[in-house]
C-alpha cells in the first residue's frame, strides 16, 4: 500500500487529536468580563480571588474555583467603605471611578485577609474572616490611603505593605492591623520600572509580593512609552531588600498580576489584559522557574490553550438570571448584583410583590447616572443580551424607567411618562451628554426590553430592543458605541436596571426578572 496513504491518515489523526484538546481545554482570555486586579490563594486544592469593583456596593468581590478556570462569586469583604455623600450618591457627589482599587488576598494562621485602599475616604482597609465565603468580615481602617498595597504576613511573625507607584515603599503594620509601626516606612526601590527601560508612561504599580522558596518576588505593572504594558519582577533574600529587578513578560499588554501553584506543581501568572469597552479581563499564563526567575509565557507569548479543564461558561458564576422569587431563608439579591453605589435600601424590595424587583423614587434626578439605585451585574464577551419585562403602572410623571448598559457612555431603553402619558424611549450618551434618539407612544403597562453587546474583536457596540408580546422583537434609537473611560467610571460596561424621578418622587416600577444570555441577533 502507497506509504503516503498512512503519512495522509496519521496527519489527519494528529489534526483531530488538536481539535479535540483546543475543545477540551481552557482558553484566554480565562474569564471574558471585567475582573481587573486580582489578587490569587490557594488555599489546599480551593483557588479564592478577589477584584476591584471601585464605586459599585458591596465591595471587594471574592470568588472561588476548584480549576482555575471555572469561578463563582461567593462573597464581598466590603458591604460598604462609610457612610458620605460621594459614597450615597447624594447632595450632587459621586464615587464613580473611585470607591476600592487593587485589592491583595492572603491567607494566614487560618484566617482569610484582604486589603484595599480608597482615594474617597482617604483611608487604608484591611478585611478579615475564618470563613472566606460566609463571613463575617471584620474591618480594620486607619489613614492614609497606600496605593495599590500588597499585605505580606513574614514567617517570623511580623507584618508588611508594600505600595506606591514608580517609587515603591514598605512599612510594617501593627499587630492588631490598626495601623503602621512608627518609623517603618522607608524607600523599598528607588525606581521600580526602570527594568523596561527609562521612557515609562506609567510607574511600577500593582504591587504583588511572593515568598517562593527562600526569596522574595515583587510583581509590578509598568508601561514604557510608545510600548505595552509590561511586568517587572523583582526579587530579593530579604522582604526589606536590596532588590534585583528584570523585565518578566512583555506580550499583547497582558500585564498585572502575580502567581500561583496547583497542587501538582504547576505554576501560572495570572494577569489581565485591558480589552475595550467590556473592561479588564483575567488571562492565565503558564509559568517554569529558571536560575531562580520566573520564566512567563509558551515561548514568550500568551497561549490561546491551556492544560486546564474547559469553561462552562460565566453563568451562573459570575452573572446570572433572576426571577426576583425568593423563598424564606433566602438572600433578598444574589451576588452577581452590585448597586451603582451606597443603596438606599428603602427605596428597592423583592417582597413588596412576590417574584418582582420593585424599584422606587424618593427623589428628584436630573440626570441619570447622578440616580442612586441602579441595580447592575457585569456584560461579557464576546457578545452578550440583557434582558427585562417591567410593569410601569407605578410610573408617575416625569419617571424613568427601564435597562441600560452603564458607563460615562451609558445607553438606556425604557419608558417614561410625559404630561401623563407613557413612552418607550431609547437615550444615548455616546457624545457624553445623554441625547433622547428615539421614543414611541406605549400604549399597555407591560414591555419587553433587550440590549445586546457585541465585543468582539472590539467592535464595542450595543444595539436597543423592545417587544409588546415577548416574541417580536423592535429595534428602537441606534446603536450605541460603547467605550471604556478612565475618568470617572473607569470600569467594563454593566447591564443596570433603573428607575429615577424627575418631577414626582414617589412612583415605581417593577422588574418580572432579568435574563442574561451569551447569545445576540444575527445582523
Amino acid at each position: 500500500m502507497d506509504t503516503r496513504y498512512f503519512g495522509f491518515i496519521a496527519g489527519l489523526i494528529l489534526c483531530c487529536n488538536t481539535v479535540f484538546a483546543q475543545i477540551n481545554s481552557a482558553r484566554n482570555p480565562i474569564i471574558y468580563a471585567d475582573v481587573p486586579d486580582m489578587s490569587m490563594i490557594r488555599v489546599g486544592d480551593t483557588y479564592y480571588m478577589s477584584s476591584t469593583t471601585m464605586h459599585m456596593s458591596s465591595g471587594v468581590p471574592i470568588m472561588k474555583s476548584k480549576d482555575l478556570v471555572n469561578w463563582q462569586l461567593v462573597s464581598y469583604a466590603s458591604n460598604s467603605l462609610g457612610d458620605m455623600d460621594e459614597l450615597n450618591l447624594i447632595n450632587g457627589k459621586s464615587n464613580y471611578g473611585k470607591g476600592t482599587w487593587a485589592s491583595c488576598l492572603r491567607y494566614h494562621n487560618e484566617t482569610f485577609y484582604v486589603s484595599t485602599f480608597a482615594q474617597t475616604t482617604g483611608k487604608t482597609y484591611i478585611y478579615s474572616t475564618k470563613d472566606i465565603e460566609k463571613g463575617p468580615w471584620v474591618e480594620h481602617s486607619f489613614k492614609p490611603s497606600y496605593h495599590d498595597n500588597t499585605l505580606f504576613f513574614d514567617d517570623d511573625g511580623r507584618i508588611y505593605m508594600i505600595f506606591g507607584a514608580g517609587k515603591l515603599q514598605i512599612l510594617e503594620l501593627k499587630e492588631d492591623l490598626s495601623g503602621i509601626k512608627e518609623g517603618t516606612e522607608k524607600v523599598l526601590i528607588e525606581n521600580a520600572s526602570a527594568p523596561a527601560g527609562d521612557k515609562i508612561m506609567l510607574g511600577a504599580e500593582g504591587s504583588q509580593l511572593f515568598k517562593v522558596k527562600d526569596k522574595y518576588y515583587l510583581f509590578n505593572i509598568t508601561w514604557p512609552r510608545g510600548g505595552m504594558r509590561t511586568v517587572v519582577v523583582h526579587r530579593a533574600d530579604k522582604i526589606t531588600g536590596p532588590y534585583e529587578g528584570k523585565l518578566a513578560f512583555q506580550d499583547q499588554g497582558v500585564a498585572q498580576g502575580g502567581i500561583i501553584d496547583t497542587p501538582d506543581g504547576r505554576w501560572f501568572a495570572y494577569l489581565f489584559q485591558d480589552h475595550g469597552s467590556v473592561g479588564r479581563i483575567p488571562y492565565l499564563v503558564p509559568m517554569k522557574w529558571e536560575d531562580g526567575w520566573p520564566v512567563i509565557g509558551v515561548d514568550g507569548k500568551v497561549p490561546e490553550t491551556l492544560d486546564l479543564p474547559v469553561s462552562k461558561g460565566l453563568i451562573p458564576g459570575i452573572v446570572n438570571n433572576d426571577e426576583f422569587n425568593r423563598t424564606k431563608g433566602e438572600p433578598a439579591l444574589s451576588l452577581v448584583w452590585q448597586w451603582n453605589h451606597n443603596p438606599d435600601n428603602s427605596l428597592w424590595s423583592v417582597t413588596d410583590r412576590k417574584g418582582y424587583l420593585r424599584l422606587k423614587t424618593g427623589r428628584i434626578d436630573t440626570l441619570f447616572v447622578k440616580s442612586r439605585n441602579t441595580l447592575t451585574q457585569r456584560t461579557f464577551g464576546p457578545q452578550c443580551s440583557g434582558s427585562t419585562l417591567i410593569d410601569v403602572t407605578g410610573l408617575k410623571d416625569g419617571d424613568f424607567a427601564g435597562l441600560c448598559v452603564l458607563q460615562r457612555k451609558f445607553g438606556q431603553v425604557g419608558v417614561k411618562v410625559k404630561d401623563g402619558a407613557k413612552y418607550i424611549f431609547m437615550v444615548s450618551a455616546e457624545t457624553n451628554k445623554p441625547v433622547e434618539i428615539q421614543s414611541k407612544p406605549l400604549l399597555q403597562n407591560k414591555v419587553y426590553l433587550k440590549i445586546e453587546c457585541n465585543f468582539k474583536d472590539k467592535i464595542d457596540i450595543a444595539n436597543f430592543f423592545y417587544s409588546l408580546d415577548g416574541k417580536s422583537w423592535n429595534p428602537i434609537g441606534g446603536p450605541l458605541k460603547m467605550e471604556y473611560t478612565i475618568m470617572e467610571h473607569f470600569m467594563g460596561y454593566r447591564f443596570g436596571l433603573f428607575n429615577y424621578s424627575s418631577k414626582n418622587p414617589g412612583g415605581f416600577a417593577d422588574f418580572d426578572y432579568f435574563h442574561i444570555s451569551d447569545q445576540i441577533s444575527a445582523r
